[in-house]
């Protein structure tokens, strides 16, 4: 392709772009369609010979964007938003244009200088301590296995990187029974071991229960055990419970535990002052990770990765191979000594156009109105008969379920909203998902969604009320 068909093409591609915003709302939220059918349209073999970009792009709109789910649509209010916006889009452009490998500084000085002052700009932006340090990672999950990386790291005086791990060493990691799979998943490639994380009870707010995690530390020290971590969660996936910061990091200062904080998506509320209480305490935490991709109109992927000590961090993943020498080390932020990938994307331009384009005002007045949004759709649940909530609303999701009158029995219950759910996200009008609490099958309503307004919500909620009509008559 040459550069006249490029322009030609990348022109086309911002107005079908365009017209996919102004018509997505209208398509069906999740793909309809059956395992394999995308597979089966797709030939088994490369082609020899190169094909006309019309062919390609009309393949995509034929037989790819059937079987992609609308994460951009304001009807989406599924899992955690994957938000994006137009400024965000345009970064994301700039960024590919670009092509940049900013691992240090010297691959892309602005990419590395960016970075800095946009997170800094973050942490006045959230209340976080302005002597700690961030960096962009690329997504909560990278950045926990970071964090107990360097708590393994920094309890051993950094010899495991040195000389190995042996599973005798018996580290002990704590998180709540509510708590995201990440964290198992990085004590297992960290070495600790799965049988080594604690999960500590939670009270009724599905909080971790600040009595349980000390009971649960003390019983490992009596027993030989070497407790090293506590991950606290601000927003669990299940329900959004926000754990009791102040009082973990209490426990984690006697016993000189790290600590690391799972904001990935409440930590956008930080931006709200009234919010600010989820993070007293934060003194005492040495790292906290947040998603700029879920709940700060920051397409994905891009992670808000803060520590108290960044030489224990740089100290944790820091390795120079003569080819990355360079007169510059230790003048500079050199970004690839921050984590775990070598390669690093330019995600720091669409943060600096999204906070630049929105303006701190712009983003607290769009998480304040999708706040209320849940408010307004948690007060239908508690009036509507046969509904009811399944858990206390700390944000903007609700967790509620059908209860009609006369079921008690867990399964049963648990069978109709299951199949509820299924009615309701096959209509292509909304789409919902689902988590257990207590063995409860409970539904969740995550509206986050850049684009969402009232009538997206009354109308998802109306939707609602018709499917359990439906399965009333």
């Amino acid at each position: 392709m040459e550069i006249k068909e490029f322009r030609e093409w990348a022109h086309r591609f911002a107005d079908w772009m365009a017209d996919y915003y102004e018509l997505v709302e209208t398509l069906p939220v999740k793909s309809p369609v059956k395992p394999g059918e995308i597979l089966s349209q797709l030939p088994l073999m490369p082609p020899q010979t190169g094909e006309e970009m019309a062919a390609i792009f009309n393949d995509f709109q034929q037989i790819i964007l059937p079987g992609i789910t609308h994460w951009q649509s304001p009807n989406f209010f599924a899992y955690f938003p994957a938000n994006g916006s137009f400024p965000s889009i345009l970064a994301e452009m700039l960024t590919a244009a670009l092509g940049a490998q900013c691992m240090i500084w010297e691959t892309s000085p602005a990419a590395a200088e960016l970075e800095e002052r946009v997170m800094d700009w973050l942490k006045s932006m959230t209340g976080l301590p302005n002597t700690w340090s961030g960096v962009i990672q690329d997504t909560a999950s990278t950045a926990t296995l970071t964090a107990i990386l360097c708590a393994r790291e920094h309890f051993f005086n950094f010899s495991v990187n040195e000389a190995g791990f042996d599973r005798k060493q018996n580290l002990r990691v704590y998180c709540s029974t509510e708590t995201h799979s990440s964290i198992e998943k990085a004590v297992k490639i960290a070495g600790i071991g799965r049988q080594h994380l604690v999960k500590v009870a939670v009270d009724d707010e599905y909080r971790m229960n600040p009595e349980s995690l000390r009971e649960a530390i003390v019983k490992d020290l009596d027993a030989g055990l070497r407790p090293c971590c506590v991950v606290a969660t601000l927003g669990t996936t299940g329900c959004t419970a926000i754990d009791p910061l102040n009082e973990i990091a209490a426990i984690c200062r006697k016993y000189n535990l790290w600590l690391h904080v799972d904001a990935a998506y409440g930590g956008t509320a930080l931006l709200l002052p009234e919010y600010r209480w989820m993070i007293e305490g934060i003194e005492s935490a040495d790292s906290l990770v947040f998603n700029p991709h879920k709940w700060m109109f920051t397409n994905f992927d891009c992670s808000a990765y803060f520590v108290k000590d960044k030489e224990a961090l740089i100290r944790t993943f820091e390795i120079l191979p003569e080819y990355l020498k360079t007169g510059t080390r230790g003048q500079v932020n050199d970004y690839r000594d921050w984590g775990i990938q070598l390669g690093r994307r330019f995600r720091a331009l669409k943060l600096w156009f999204v906070i630049r384009s929105f303006g701190l005002d712009g983003l607290q007045a769009k998480i304040r109105s999708h706040i209320e949004l849940a408010k307004w759709f948690e007060e239908q649940i508690l009036e509507f008969p046969h509904f009811e909530l399944m858990a206390g609303r700390t944000l903007s999701v609700v967790c509620f379920r059908y209860h009609p009158n006369g079921i008690i029995e867990t399964e049963s219950l648990n069978r109709l909203n299951e199949d509820l759910l299924r009615s309701i996200n096959s209509t292509g009008k909304i789409y919902l998902t689902h988590t257990k609490l207590n063995g409860n099958y409970v539904l969740r309503m995550s509206i986050a969604q850049t684009g969402v307004e009232k009538r997206h919500v009354e109308r998802a909620w109306e939707l609602i009320k018709e499917m359990v009509a439906q399965k009333i008559k």
